[in-house]
């Protein structure tokens, strides 16, 4: 045989564990075939993996074959129409464009050097199919993660001392999730420490609740900010990092009592019985993210979530609402997605300007990243947003 590591080489990009850290079986971060066997060592590995499949079906996940390169977005269908597809291809242009020399997004007067917008930025080009190593903004994401690393404090904070933002929580997930993800899908190993950190500041700062809030504290908790902390806990998870299971159930015992009863979501538990859209969908997504996929919390903030589609209720909220939305769809499948996507799609498109969205208090560069990464759901190229 030509190539005698293909194994923990070639197929550990095909296997990789959904919970705790490593499979012992696979000790080895992924990293490309460089050989000239690449086509016996596919067809091999695709061998080898059915047979590990019997005894390992509960413990593994998928990854995108083409983990160490740029991806390519499935076949155009139906819910990504020539005029969804153009549109995102020049917001795109538009988001990297205006990228600062030093990672980050945005100008003096939205608010730039925000872990969590840089974040949100990055993950829109993520989800585009460009990695660090690869891809037509391979550049941008690399710069992305560069500022992310450049925030992250000693005890694992990921914050921009230099910058007082309100809620910095929000951006300490909306980091280790990216993170998260560019460490899951490229050989960027100096990721993992800081990465580590992240996840375990996250873990130590979950209130008795179960749910987290503005700061790094185990005091007051919300459902917003723990929504974020829950996807950032599951991308990690996803990609090797261990994270105990109670923190997971905590954060969903404490998604389901700020359930109401017309089946959306409060954003306190002991706030008023007050449902928002996007506050709802969020908690729909983390429920998912979460591993709840049948339970009578979905099936009433699904019935919500219909009943308000028009999305009227937030608009202050409504890029952050469609980002959630999306994907509580995409999750949900079936009528839920086939119903629900196209209006959210249609509503985008039609409140573009040019080639980006506008959002006066959190700034344009977060409501296009936000209506990107929406639009993008279906490309289904982000292990995160995946059903």
């Amino acid at each position: 045989m030509n190539c005698p590591e293909f194994l923990p080489k070639y197929l550990t990009r095909f296997l990789m564990p959904i919970s705790g850290d490593f499979n012992p079986i696979l000790k080895l971060r992924a990293t490309p075939c460089r050989c000239k066997c690449r086509l016996r060592c596919r067809f091999i590995s695709c061998i080898l993996f059915s047979l590990f499949g019997f005894c390992m079906v509960s413990q593994v996940w998928f990854v995108p074959v083409s983990q160490l390169h740029a991806q390519e977005p499935p076949g155009q269908s139906k819910f990504l129409d020539e005029r969804a597809v153009r549109v995102t291809e020049d917001a795109l242009k538009w988001l990297a464009e205006r990228q600062n020399e030093d990672g980050t997004f945005g100008t003096a007067r939205t608010s730039p050097h925000q872990v969590g917008v840089t974040a949100l930025c990055g993950m829109a080009f993520l989800a585009s199919g460009s990695v660090p190593e690869a891809g037509p903004y391979a550049e941008h994401v690399s710069k992305s993660v560069q500022f992310m690393l450049s925030c992250s404090q000693p005890n694992g904070y990921l914050v921009n001392t230099e910058l007082k933002t309100h809620g910095p929580m929000y951006g300490h997930g909306f980091g280790t999730m990216f993170l998260a993800e560019v460490y899951g899908m490229s050989n960027r190993d100096d990721l993992r420490l800081k990465l580590k950190k992240a996840v375990n500041l996250i873990i130590a700062t979950q209130n008795s609740e179960g749910g987290w809030r503005y700061n790094p504290v185990p005091d007051d908790a919300d459902i917003s900010v723990t929504v974020c902390q829950v996807m950032a806990l599951r991308a990690a998870r996803n990609a090797g990092i261990a994270v105990p299971k109670e923190v997971i159930d905590r954060a969903v015992v404490y998604l389901k009592k700020c359930q109401n009863p017309d089946g959306g979501f409060r954003y306190r538990i002991f706030d008023a019985a007050e449902s928002k859209v996007a506050r709802s969908a969020a908690a729909l997504v983390a429920l998912y993210t979460a591993g709840i996929t049948d339970d009578p919390a979905l099936q009433r903030g699904f019935e919500y979530l219909h009943a308000k589609r028009e999305l009227n209720d937030d608009r202050a909220y409504r890029y952050y609402a469609a980002y959630y939305s999306a994907q509580a769809y995409w999750h949900s499948g079936g009528e839920d997605w086939s119903n629900g996507f196209p209006v959210l799609r249609d509503r985008l498109l039609d409140s573009v300007n040019t080639d980006h969205w506008e959002d006066t208090a959190m700034g344009n560069e977060y409501a296009t990243a936000m209506a990107l990464i929406a639009l993008q759901i279906p490309n289904n190229l982000v292990p995160i947003f995946e059903r």
